[in-house]
């Protein structure tokens, strides 16, 4: 079957543009995926059908995943790709090595340019926001490898629509490049931030968004029906096991399955083309660690989401609860990462 037409948005009010579908390396390259080969025709799978954007964070397999990357991507046209990577989460014992400090920004980034194989990067994320640096301080350091051009964009990851505003605020004020993208979680298991908070403030400042888990790291998907495997991301992430499932979900996602087959497509290409649908969203990163996973996922693009798909999903995925608040959340994960990657 021949690969749909990829569709490309901007970031925001920015004149660079990038595929709707994307691939991410979260969990899987250089970590579940270690085997080049396999990596290779994922990759290069992904660009042959119009993917131009592929996201990395240093912390993923703590810098594997841009060095398998970025071995695979050294061998396309590099004007052609939109590559971004990040920065915060602990990437050693040392207590400078983490965070947004002008000090683990700037050395971050030449790690990542050296890993990764490219003298820039298209997109640079703070990971997430980082209580113990004054805001300006990040800001600057920033706005810095704009002119320096080891960025050409920076970004915000899981922000809050308050502290995206404040950062563009001193950015303007202070004559900086402000942040043009946020990297969210957005699903139909997890709605409520994006669409209540993150979006207002993205409109406002001429963000985009480029969004992470689509798929509720595979919950969306099915494959947890029936209990989770012990091979399973969830089967071997006991965080994301705990953040993600639940059995009320569960039991939704099951009622899921009739709404895609009525819509002629499976619960994964549903679900992608949902999140795909929501105006406010530049790109959806998807997963993989097989082709065929990657060719379902990207079918998603023939999937159209009308009024009548979009009463269905809401009656089964109502917005959910909010959270409790990121900071919790992250300050958990910091000291998880000791031992574990994000």
């Amino acid at each position: 079957m021949q690969t749909p037409k990829m569709d490309y948005r901007p970031l925001g009010r920015c004149g660079t543009r990038v595929s709707l579908l994307s691939l991410g390396g979260w969990t899987t390259f250089g970590e579940s995926l270690t085997d080049e080969r396999t990596a290779r025709r994922i990759l290069c799978a992904a660009y042959d059908a119009g993917v131009n954007f592929f996201d990395i964070a240093d912390a993923y397999g703590r810098g594997n995943a841009e060095r398998l990357m970025g071995l695979i991507l050294s061998d396309l046209p590099r004007h052609r790709l939109v590559i971004s990577s990040k920065v915060f989460f602990p990437m050693s014992d040392d207590v400078n090595d983490r965070g947004l400090s002008r000090k683990h920004v700037v050395e971050s980034v030449e790690r990542s340019l050296e890993r990764i194989g490219t003298d820039y990067l298209d997109l640079y994320f703070c990971h997430r926001f980082d209580e113990h640096t004054p805001i300006e301080e990040t800001a600057r350091a920033m706005d810095d490898l704009v002119h320096q051009g080891k960025v050409l964009y920076w970004g915000t990851s899981e922000w809050t629509g308050k502290q995206i505003k404040e950062v563009c605020e001193f950015c303007d004020k202070h004559n900086l490049y402000r942040p043009q993208v946020e990297q969210p979680q957005y699903s139909l298991v997890a709605r409520t931030k994006f669409e209540d908070d993150t979006v207002p403030a993205l409109e406002k400042h001429g963000m985009g968004s480029v969004i992470w888990s689509p798929l509720a790291s595979g919950l969306l998907t099915g494959k947890y029906d029936d209990g989770i495997p012990a091979d399973s991301r969830l089967g071997r992430l006991k965080w994301v096991r705990e953040w993600v499932y639940s059995d009320e979900k569960r039991d939704r996602v099951k009622r899921f399955r009739q709404v895609a087959e009525d819509a002629g497509c499976t619960r994964a290409q549903l679900a992608i083309a949902w999140a795909a649908a929501n105006p406010a969203v530049s790109s959806v990163i998807l997963g993989a660690t097989s082709l065929n996973q990657l060719h379902e996922n990207l079918a998603a693009l023939r999937v159209p989401i009308d009024g009548a798909v979009r009463k269905k999903l809401d009656a089964v995925f109502p917005p959910d609860k909010p959270e409790k608040p990121h900071k919790d959340r992250d300050k958990k994960k910091l000291r998880k990462r000791k031992h574990d990657d994000d």
